[in-house]
């Protein structure tokens, strides 16, 4: 059976007009680890089908610079990456691992910066 909210709906994947470019004049470049597909159609227009919930920050920087034009090479999964370079996590804000900095208490003579000397 066909699913509605695809019709009705941005936020479940994609809207059926995505879904009608895709299959009409959508070119399947490539994945990334979060699952997402990544399409161009002729015109050199590229967008992203989501895996799951449709979160932007789950686009990975090598493919974000693809996405926008910076740089006309597909990413590779095996391209090796410098030591110092995490893996990408998305935009954790709203949720149980969200980033909290230590609280300080109110009244306590530490100091939330250290002056420049």
């Amino acid at each position: 059976m066909f699913n509605l909210k695809i019709i009705f709906t941005w936020w479940n994947r994609q809207t059926f007009g995505t879904l009608l470019k895709t299959l009409f004049s959508g070119k399947y470049v490539g994945k990334d680890n979060f699952g997402n597909r990544y399409y161009k159609n002729k015109k050199n227009e590229r967008w992203v089908i989501y895996s799951n919930d449709v979160e932007a920050t789950k686009i990975t920087s090598e493919w974000y610079l693809w996405m926008h034009h910076t740089i006309d090479k597909i990413p590779d999964k095996n391209e090796p990456r410098h030591e110092w370079q995490k893996s990408h996590s998305e935009n954790k804000t709203g949720t149980n691992e969200r980033y909290k900095p230590n609280k300080i208490k109110k009244g306590s003579n530490i100091k939330k910066y250290e002056t420049w000397k």
